[in-house]
């Protein structure tokens, strides 16, 4: 066995470190009348995996005795199956389907594991009883293969050249230790002396291969506090570019700004539509000025040169709830600016991408004395209105 495979059999703890993890999920023989395909698999996985050393591994996950040994008790190895298949890099499965190799078990875990978004698929091409599966691989783009080899070299590329993650850490699967927004919810609990003991990636909301949202039970040794914080989920998303395009009145709170109007479905206003500022997120490649001035352009129609536009606090919209930040930005206009807005009664906003926009503007006094916007968007624009103006020539700032 390669000193960078590392094997870790039912029951059995992985090592401290690795770079990254494959579960082998499928039938497994319980008489001497087959024998079992994970042999096989572990050779091809050995001869395909180039990254990681001796201190950093590929750990395999084998749900089968080590050396035809002792199966541990029940609860004790299923425990052990779920826990590790929930957290594993990829989950492979082959499903090699006949009689006396059923599977029925792994029909259970198909089902726990099919939508993770971490599972590759293989059956020979005359198993027994698979098209469901194979069925609905092909639906959602869960990588499907027809050999063992083809299944394997399928885990391979999803995990690369992995990534090292040590004791707690190695509970956050690749899908998500990869992404932007949760590198920086761990960076930050880091620097505060915070550390991630264990978790679990409870779901994810993916466009291909992209995570859009997820959520993850983590358990945080909170240093300031001598204790463990085990009871939350930390959801997140992709950052959102705000922009608060106004027009500023002798006294503050009748100045003028311009929000959007649109249906979200979370809405639970009364009208059942939401009042927000102008942005978004996923424009790739684009700097947070960038993605706030084109949806500014989208949202309303107003367009604007950067250099007009001062830049503001990045800053968490909903603490409690998601990780993920919301850049903003602000722009002064012009009177036929904010009139241009005021007279729109067409609908804008990206139509393939189901979005419709509708441009009001309002004072800041009418916003606060009514439940007409969130909270959050009320703090962005108090926090840009009740500042002092600048003086004209001043070069725009960001804060920190």
């Amino acid at each position: 066995m390669s000193a960078n495979v590392v094997l870790v059999h039912a029951g059995e703890e992985p090592p401290d470190a690795y770079q990254a993890s494959i579960f082998l999920a499928g039938p497994t023989p319980r008489t001497d009348d087959f024998a079992s395909w994970r042999p096989d698999a572990i050779d091809l996985i050995t001869d395909g995996w180039n990254g990681g050393d001796a201190s950093a591994p590929l750990a395999v996950f084998v749900p089968e005795p080590r050396d035809g040994g002792r199966w541990p008790d029940y609860d004790v190895n299923r425990t052990w199956e779920l826990h590790w298949g929930d957290r594993a890099d990829v989950v492979l499965f082959w499903i090699p389907r006949r009689p006396g190799m059923e599977g029925r078990t792994t029909n259970d875990e198909w089902g726990r594991w099919k939508d993770s978004g971490r599972a590759v698929l293989g059956t020979p091409p005359d198993a027994m009883q698979v098209r469901y599966q194979r069925d609905y691989a092909t639906e959602v783009g869960v990588p499907l293969a027809d050999d063992l080899a083809a299944t394997v070299a399928n885990a391979l590329a999803h995990i690369g050249s992995g990534a090292l993650r040590a004791g707690g850490h190695r509970d956050v699967p690749l899908l998500l230790w990869r992404t932007e927004s949760f590198q920086r919810w761990l960076t930050a609990q880091t620097e505060a002396g915070n550390t991630l003991r264990s978790g679990r990636l409870e779901w994810t909301h993916r466009t291909g291969d992209v995570v859009l949202f997820w959520a993850f039970h983590a358990v945080v040794r909170v240093a300031a506090e001598g204790r463990e914080k085990a009871n939350e989920l930390v959801f997140s998303r992709p950052d959102v570019a705000t922009v608060v395009a106004y027009r500023r009145a002798p006294e503050p709170l009748d100045s003028e700004v311009v929000l959007v109007r649109e249906f979200r479905t979370p809405a639970s206003s009364p009208d059942g539509f939401v009042r927000e500022l102008p942005g978004g997120s996923g424009r790739v490649p684009a700097s947070p000025i960038e993605q706030a001035l084109a949806e500014l352009a989208e949202e309303t129609g107003i367009r604007v040169d950067a250099g007009r536009v001062r830049t503001h606090h990045a800053r968490q919209p909903v603490a409690t709830l998601s990780a993920h930040h919301q850049h903003v930005f602000s722009v002064e206009l012009t009177a036929e600016e904010i009139d241009l807005a005021r007279a729109s009664t067409d609908p804008h906003g990206v139509a393939e991408d189901s979005e419709r926009t509708y441009p009001e503007v309002h004072t800041l006094k009418d916003l606060i004395n009514s439940p007409t916007v969130d909270w959050s968007t009320l703090g962005a624009i108090t926090a840009v209105l009740l500042r002092t103006p600048r003086r004209p020539g001043l070069a725009p700032r960001c804060p920190r």
